[in-house]
């Protein structure tokens, strides 16, 4: 009697299909299983270690806020260029207060750059130059002042708000005589009481002060708020004027 080939039964003893088939269950053969040497993210076509992937380069951090980058809407232009920045934009420039956007499209045309070199200030200030040779000269500064630093004394002088103008030329030769002796001058506004709504007045007073005393030195740093005063610390330069 001739035997009839038996056909396979689901779930039966053959193993062309059955899901626990080498070929084709998930854990079977390493072609086409996840942890595969071929097309695995661990197999053959990962990178070699220490083939990291490079990351995106970061943008540029500067030391100051600059052009676009100034959040302020309107800024306090100081600088000895004024007249330069008048000439090259056909605008009548001094030192006061101008839209931030202004001062861009000004630095833009001169090819120079917007700084903000007192960001605390009400409203902040800022001059146009070219940004790396500020950065140069203020380096220069602080390098000579740390070199003189051992040997310099910290002279101070107290204004009000209300400062006269008698007042105001009598401490000013007295922080010429400090100066030219080689010592620092922390000059600084006293405010008391209500009179802290002049802070205006006191930025304008040590900015004033700043600039007559531009031939015997200069500020580390532009007038800032420390509590009830607002300060600014001037040090002598090598060969003040007489």
């Amino acid at each position: 009697m001739a035997l009839k080939p038996s056909s396979p039964k689901p779930g039966g003893g053959g193993n062309q299909n059955r899901p626990g088939n080498s070929q084709n269950r998930p854990g079977g053969n390493t072609q086409n299983r996840p942890g595969g040497q071929q097309n695995g993210p661990g197999g053959g076509n990962r990178p070699p270690q220490g083939g990291r992937r490079p990351f995106a380069p970061r943008q540029q951090q500067t030391e100051h806020r600059i052009n676009d980058a100034i959040r302020a809407p309107e800024l306090r232009l100081v600088g000895d260029n004024l007249a330069e920045i008048a000439e090259a934009t056909g605008q009548k420039v001094e030192t006061g207060v101008y839209r931030t956007s202004q001062l861009v499209s000004w630095a833009e045309e001169m090819g120079l750059d917007l700084i903000e070199i007192s960001p605390n200030a009400e409203p902040p200030v800022a001059k146009i130059a070219d940004y790396n040779k500020f950065l140069y000269q203020k380096k220069k500064r602080e390098k000579e002042l740390k070199a003189n630093s051992v040997k310099q004394q910290l002279k101070e002088i107290r204004f009000g708000p209300e400062t006269g103008d008698h007042d105001f030329e009598f401490k000013l030769r007295h922080a010429k005589n400090f100066l030219s002796d080689g010592n620092k001058v922390k000059a600084y506004v006293q405010f008391r009481g209500r009179a802290i709504v002049f802070k205006d007045r006191g930025e304008l007073l040590l900015l004033r002060f700043l600039k007559e005393l531009e031939d015997f030195g200069a500020p580390e740093q532009l007038p800032r708020m420390d509590g009830r005063r607002m300060m600014v610390i001037i040090a002598p330069k090598k060969s003040p004027k007489k």
